[in-house]
């Protein structure tokens, strides 16, 4: 909500309840004290809004971080594991070699 905005509606809340106190009482320190009052309740929670926009801006945005790293995350995990014939062959393959190289170490 715009400064401009909350200054009328602040404005003309405190000023149809100092209408109002005052046709209920006819006292002008009774319309004093609970405009006072009213102002500084308004104010209260106009920061207290304020506070909660900013705590909830921060909240949302971590959490925005946290699901781009799950997105991340997600992708380097997605990838397909191998093949396990092509794990198979390979693993034969380096049984094969190593025999063979044992071999030759005995040959003279």
């Amino acid at each position: 909500m715009p400064f401009t905005i909350f200054y009328r509606v602040l404005w003309l809340v405190l000023c149809s309840n100092a209408l109002i106190v005052y046709v209920a009482s006819h006292s002008i320190r009774t319309v004093a004290v609970t405009t006072l009052a009213c102002w500084l309740l308004l104010q209260v929670g106009y920061f207290a809004s304020v506070l909660f926009l900013i705590w909830r801006s921060g909240h949302i945005s971590r959490a925005r971080q946290r699901a781009e790293h799950f997105d991340s995350c997600k992708e380097v995990v997605s990838e397909p594991p191998p093949d396990l014939d092509e794990v198979a062959n390979e693993s034969a393959d380096l049984l094969q070699r190593d025999q063979m190289m044992a071999i030759s170490l005995l040959l003279p």
